[in-house]
C-alpha cells in the first residue's frame, strides 16, 4: 500500500527517521525509480539531510553537465559558423575564472538555501520522501506554470536590477561577459543569486500553497529544465535546431545573446511575449531587420565582405551598449549620447 500523508505529518517528517516514515509501505507496488528514490532516504536515514544532499547533488550535476557540451563547442572551429558573435570565443582562463565565480555562489548562496528549502516547502505540504511519485498529468501542468510564473517574475526583477544602483553594486558582475558562454549562466553576484532564484522557486511553493499536490520530483523536473534553459540562452550559438527555430515565441541564445552585446532589450527568460507586448524588445527587432537587409544587399558579394559588414553592425550595437550602461552607472549623461544608426 502507497504511503499518504497529509500537511501535519508531513510538516513533523523532520522529526522522523526513514525508516519510520516507510514503515507502512509495501516495496514491490513501487517502480524502480521510486525503489530508489525510498532506497536513497533509507540509506542517509534523516529526511532533511537526504533532501538537501540530493537537491545540491543533482544541481551541480545538471549544471555542469550541461556546460559541458558548449565548453567542447567553443574548442571546435567547425560551430564557429553559428556563433552569435563569432569573435568572441571565451578563452579557459575566463572559463576558469567563470567557473570559480560560480562554485563561490552555489557554495554560499544556493547550498544553504537549498538546505533550508526542505523544511520550509514541508510545512505547506510539498511532498519530499513520499511515494509513489505523481502521474505526469499531474506534472506537466504544474511545470508548465513554472515557467510561465519565472519567465514574468524574472521579466520584471531583471528590469529592476538594470536600475542605477542595483545595476552598479549587483547585476554588473553578470555582464562582465558581453558575449556569454554556457558557464557564465549564473555567475552573478551572490543577491542577484537570491533575487532571480526567488523566481524559480515561488512557482512551486505558491502552487503548493494555494493548490497542494506538489512533489518535489515535479520540482526537481522543473530544475532541470530551468538550468538547461538558462545555460542554453547564455550558449552564444544559434543553430538551425535550436528550439527557438521550432517554437517562435521561445527565446533562446539568439534572444538573450542581444540583451548581453546591446545591454538593453531582452529581460525575459524563455519566452519573448513579455519584451514585444511591453515594448522592451525594440532594438533588438531593429537590429535583425539591419542585419537581415545587410546579407540582402550584400548576398552576391563574398563571405569575407559579409563577414565584415556583420562584425561592423555588432561593434555599433556593442558600442551603443556600452553607452546605455555607462548612463546606467551615472558616469556619462544621456544628453551625451548619439543613436547609432
Amino acid at each position: 500500500m502507497s504511503l499518504h500523508l497529509n500537511a501535519t505529518v508531513a510538516a513533523a517528517a523532520a522529526h522522523h527517521t526513514a525508516e519510520q516514515l516507510y514503515a507502512s509501505l509495501d516495496i514491490s507496488q513501487l517502480n524502480w525509480l521510486e525503489q530508489q528514490w525510498v532506497a536513497w532516504y533509507l540509506w542517509i536515514g534523516n529526511p532533511t539531510i537526504a533532501t538537501g544532499l540530493m537537491s545540491f547533488i543533482l544541481h551541480e550535476l545538471v549544471y555542469f553537465g550541461r556546460c559541458v557540451p558548449w565548453i567542447i563547442i567553443d574548442a571546435i572551429p567547425y560551430f564557429q559558423r553559428w556563433k552569435l558573435q563569432p569573435d568572441k570565443i571565451p578563452t579557459s582562463e575566463e572559463q576558469w575564472e567563470c567557473t570559480k565565480g560560480v562554485l563561490f555562489s552555489h557554495f554560499t548562496i544556493e547550498l544553504p538555501a537549498i538546505w533550508f528549502f526542505h523544511p520550509m516547502a514541508e510545512a505547506i505540504g510539498l511532498e519530499m520522501h513520499q511515494v509513489p511519485f505523481p502521474s505526469w498529468k499531474i506534472i506537466l501542468p504544474q511545470v508548465a506554470f513554472f515557467f510561465v510564473f519565472e519567465d514574468f517574475f524574472h521579466f520584471w526583477a531583471h528590469q529592476a536590477l538594470h536600475t542605477g544602483v542595483l545595476y552598479k553594486h549587483i547585476h554588473k558582475l553578470h555582464h562582465k561577459y558581453s558575449a556569454p558562454f554556457g558557464l557564465a549562466a549564473e555567475y552573478a553576484h551572490p543577491a542577484e543569486t537570491f533575487i532571480l532564484g526567488t523566481g524559480t522557486l515561488a512557482g512551486p511553493l505558491l502552487w503548493c500553497f494555494f493548490a497542494g499536490n506538489v512533489h518535489i520530483i515535479t520540482v526537481y523536473i522543473w530544475i532541470t529544465l530551468r538550468l538547461f534553459q538558462a545555460i542554453d540562452a547564455h550558449s552564444g550559438y544559434d543553430f538551425p535546431w535550436s528550439l527557438r527555430n521550432i517554437l517562435p515565441f521561445w527565446s533562446g541564445a539568439e534572444h538573450h545573446d542581444f540583451h548581453h552585446m546591446s545591454f538593453t532589450n531582452n529581460y525575459s527568460t524563455s519566452f519573448r511575449w513579455w519584451d514585444y507586448i511591453f515594448g522592451t524588445d525594440k532594438k533588438y527587432r531593429e537590429y535583425r531587420q539591419r542585419l537581415a537587409a545587410s546579407k540582402a544587399a550584400l548576398k552576391n558579394k563574398s563571405k569575407a565582405e559579409q563577414d565584415a559588414a556583420e562584425r561592423r553592425l555588432l561593434e555599433e550595437v556593442e558600442a551603443e551598449g556600452h553607452r546605455a550602461e555607462a548612463i546606467v552607472e551615472g558616469s556619462i549623461s544621456a544628453s551625451k549620447t548619439v543613436k547609432v544608426q
